[in-house]
């Protein structure tokens, strides 16, 4: 029977081989996958644990491989590929030689469950590769070919690795020896239609799932909708008038009028409701502005108020640095410990750093205002070059006060060093290095302030040469303004003696043959034309060839200026009968003698 050709012996084996060891059909059978199995049905070993796909006492070819559906992990070098002789109702299997490296397959396809059989024998049937293939899980159909080799369709994924694990043994039918019944098969990845077709389908259910379950998932956290709108009526239409006067019911009553409006529902009949309505939303314009307003006064009095307040910390943080200053003297400085020398210096840096911060922020919020006071100015076009000037001498009034401050901190800075050298020769050796820190500490103080100063000299130059320019420049556009007017009550005057002078040269023109410089542009272009063309053209041509220049040009007006030139075109007849034509020749060189 089929059923019987099918299955898996060990005893009844062709060509009368002997089992010299059981477990090796079992080994096999255990690195597919698959529970062994003898003739009777029952487990050839009874430790066999089909949940791990594997037996104890066995060791496995790679755990991951059967059964999974994805591509094996490489194994590692250390762990040797246990391939044993498989042996068949019909044919035996002998593994490939485990130290060549594994066979080379393709890039697998999605979805795939069709593999392609080469080196199959020739007197191989389809029985028997049935008989072989089987093993790997339900096959659904086998497409073989006429040169030793087929492709297999399993019902399942991880079937086709599995299958793959067979690649590389030789297969031999029987106890023959000869060619045609012996090959070493190569199982590879297949492509087939049928496959790609159901993982599409299968991606398409997913994607619908997802999406599915992403609109529950948007529909749950989607916000309830608004309350609709009512319908126009003269009931609903006296309520959203009394609601349009109450400020609190405002935005409500007016999104009403919005729907009612752009719905359509403004007639003849309705007109005056809907003016009356229009009338009392704008009767909250006042309102809105005058809330505006105290918004914007509340936010200036709490500007002013954080202002009063940061200059107020600004002022405490100078007294606390002033604190740490004088009890950095001497005179306190040497009942101190080194532990709380180190403390009041640590303190002294923190609150000199926090200070400056908050300074920064001060000074930012002045710049703003400053801005926007520029900004008010600079809104009048009519005395933008006073502003200018203004800010200019605003900017050198500041760097002048700058200046003389940085002037006062540097000879306090010089009677402070000058008070700490004094200070320097009565002291002990132990405080030399503290002393000299300060000194450093002072000198490069020192250098960065006349650094400064020198810059704010700078700046201060080079602003009072801006100023000097910008009164050149005022001097400068009076003088210009003058000579233009000058200029123009001269002009006035020439026009009217060039208009007294135009008149005859008009005349002139106008007696010429060519009235405008079009007319002489199209002179020039029909001799060129009429020049390449020895033996004449038709008007027809001509215009044809000009149009392409120019699509405004018309027959009438070439042949009207080509009849007034008679020393430059000359027109012939050519042609007998019917074909008879009239020709347009250049006769320049001819009517330059002439005239």
């Amino acid at each position: 029977s089929t059923d019987g050709g099918r299955n898996l012996s060990l005893d009844s084996i062709p060509m009368g081989l002997p089992m010299s060891d059981p477990t090796a059909w079992a080994t096999a059978m255990n690195n597919l996958g698959m529970a062994p199995m003898g003739m009777t049905g029952q487990p050839l070993l009874p430790d066999f644990d089909p949940a791990l796909g594997m037996m104890t006492g066995i060791p496995p070819i790679n755990p991951m491989m059967p059964g999974l559906g994805i591509v094996p992990p490489p194994i590692p070098p250390d762990m040797p590929a246990v391939k044993e002789i498989i042996h068949c109702k019909s044919c035996t299997l002998f593994p490939p030689n485990p130290h060549l490296p594994p066979p080379a397959t393709r890039e697998r396809p999605p979805g795939c469950k069709t593999v392609f059989v080469g080196g199959l024998p020739e007197n191989g049937t389809e029985q028997i590769i049935m008989e072989v293939f089987e093993q790997c899980g339900e096959v659904i159909a086998i497409r073989k070919s006429k040169k030793n080799f087929c492709h297999i369709r399993f019902a399942e994924e991880f079937m086709v690795d599995k299958a793959l694990y067979l690649s590389g043994y030789r297969i031999r039918l029987g106890s023959s020896t000869d060619k045609k019944d012996t090959g070493r098969l190569h199982v590879d990845f297949a492509q087939a239609r049928d496959d790609l077709y159901e993982w599409e389908c299968k991606q398409r259910m997913l994607a619908r799932e997802e999406r599915h379950r992403r609109r529950l998932a948007e529909e749950r956290f989607r916000p309830p909708s608004p309350p609709p709108v009512v319908h126009y009526s003269d009931h609903e239409c006296s309520v959203v008038a009394e609601k349009l006067k109450d400020d609190t019911k405002f935005s409500e009553a007016i999104q009403t009028l919005l729907t009612w409006i752009e719905r359509g529902e403004v007639n003849r009949r309705t007109a005056n409701n809907f003016y009356s309505m229009i009338q009392s939303a704008n009767s909250h314009i006042r309102r809105l502005v005058n809330e505006k307003a105290a918004h914007e006064k509340e936010m200036e009095e709490a500007k002013e108020k954080f202002k009063l307040a940061l200059s107020g910390i600004l002022v405490q943080f100078e007294q606390i640095v002033a604190v740490y200053h004088s009890a950095s003297k001497q005179k306190a400085w040497d009942h101190f410990t080194k532990a709380q020398r180190k403390n009041i210096s640590v303190w002294c840096k923190q609150a000199e750093e926090i200070r400056n911060i908050h300074n920064d922020e001060l000074m930012g919020i002045r710049r703003e205002e400053e801005m926007e006071m520029s900004d008010e100015e600079i809104e009048d076009p009519s005395e933008m070059k006073e502003t200018e000037e203004s800010a200019l001498v605003s900017q050198v009034e500041a760097l002048k006060e700058e200046n003389d401050s940085l002037r006062w901190q540097l000879d306090a800075y010089r009677n402070e060093v000058e008070l700490l050298k004094q200070e320097q020769g009565k002291a002990s050796r132990d405080e030399d290095t503290t002393k000299e820190q300060q000194m450093k500490l002072l000198q490069q103080a020192l250098q960065g302030m006349q650094k400064h100063l020198l810059k704010v000299q700078e700046e201060y130059k080079k602003r009072e040469a801006e100023l000097e320019k910008v009164k050149e420049d005022k001097l400068k556009i009076e003088t210009l303004l003058e000579n233009l007017k000058e200029q123009e009550s001269s002009t006035s005057r020439l026009c009217a003696c060039s208009q007294e002078k135009e008149c005859p040269v008009e005349k002139t023109l106008s007696n010429s043959p060519v009235k405008s410089e079009r007319e002489v542009l199209l002179v020039g272009i029909i001799s060129t034309f009429l020049h390449v063309h020895p033996f004449g053209a038709s008007i027809e041509y001509i215009c044809s060839y000009l149009q392409r220049l120019d699509s405004k040009i018309c027959t009438a007006e070439v042949e009207v200026l080509m009849t007034r030139l008679q020393n430059t075109f000359r027109q012939e007849l050519s042609g007998v009968g019917a074909s008879l034509e009239k020709r347009w020749k250049f006769c320049g060189f001819d009517g330059l003698k002439m005239t």
